[in-house]
């Protein structure tokens, strides 16, 4: 079963989806917040797997990020690692709320860009009992200290301009600059990074697309994204579990081998053979071991 829901975060109205299992018999359920990649939207990937996850007994709640979606905030489209994670915050704030959810057996589960927003919202967030990704990925290395190693610091400074920039033009009226998640076209791709290919054939065909999924971000994100280490205190996680599942062919496995190692108290990597980071969004034969491990680690730690 499913329901829209709304709840606030910092002022603003997320629009929600609350799966539960078909079978509920009326006893608080455990629960478990499941956020959405960068660029994405809870029909997407978040919702296969808060589905599965209602099949295996748990509430599972998918959400718009702000700004983003069926969501409300401005400028459409801005990534705020702070407010995503935020976001998380408050949508575990309203499963409290509710008499079919037991508060004290909350989850949250965070896939790519998510899963840096999650664990980042669960080193201080204790209403979380246990934190688990999927793909995940640290956004201000993969979008800012990307650019640069590759194109050298004073690309970073110059895209900081810009944001400052885009600020004041923005506060004039003017439309916001925005950037391309993935690309448009498969053209010239045969030379990119597995994951800009996986990323086009997802989010740019009918296999993953989706009309709320504009594919764009306001380049003054960045101002945000510079700022924000998801892992740099993930120590604060522990004594809670952590789990974070990654592709064997994942070319962004190196953020939760990274992370995992820096984590303290039950941790654990869990790698599905064969499967790429995008393949982990809907790939039947990779979602379906993701889920079994993810329903085992969930059951163990939300326990009645």
């Amino acid at each position: 079963m499913k329901a829209n829901v709304t709840f606030p975060s910092a002022g603003l109205s997320l629009a929600g989806i609350l799966y539960t299992p078909d079978s509920h018999t009326g006893a608080p359920l455990p629960a478990v917040v499941v956020s959405h990649p960068g660029g994405g939207v809870k029909e997407q990937t978040a919702s296969i797997y808060a589905e599965r996850l209602a099949r295996e007994g748990f509430a599972a709640l998918v959400f718009d990020a702000a700004c983003q979606g069926e969501s409300e905030g401005t400028p459409r489209g801005l990534e705020n690692p702070f407010q995503r994670a935020e976001d998380v915050r408050a949508a575990v704030t309203y499963l409290t709320t509710r008499d079919d959810i037991d508060p004290a057996r909350i989850g949250a589960l965070g896939i790519c860009a998510s899963g840096g927003y999650v664990p980042f919202a669960a080193q201080t967030d204790h209403r979380i009992k246990a934190v688990a990704t999927v793909s995940a990925v640290d956004i201000n290395s993969l979008l800012v200290e990307g650019l640069g190693r590759t194109q050298g610091p004073e690309v970073l400074q110059g895209l900081l301009d810009q944001a400052g920039a885009l600020r004041t033009a923005e506060a004039k009226g003017e439309t916001p600059a925005v950037l391309n998640w993935a690309p448009e076209s498969p053209e010239g791709l045969e030379e990119a990074p597995t994951l800009y290919r996986e990323a086009q054939d997802y989010y740019r065909t009918p296999r993953g697309g989706h009309c709320n999924s504009t594919n764009e971000w306001p380049l003054r994100s960045i101002d945000h994204i510079a700022q924000f280490e998801p892992y740099a205190l993930i120590r604060l996680i522990a004594p809670r579990p952590l789990l974070m599942i990654v592709g064997s062919d994942s070319d962004t496995a190196y953020f939760s081998r990274e992370a995992i190692e820096k984590a303290e108290g039950p941790k654990e990597l869990f790698v599905v053979d064969g499967a790429t980071h995008v393949s982990l969004y809907d790939k039947d034969e990779h979602v379906t071991p993701a889920v079994a491990k993810l329903t085992d680690f969930f059951g163990q730690y939300l326990a009645a």
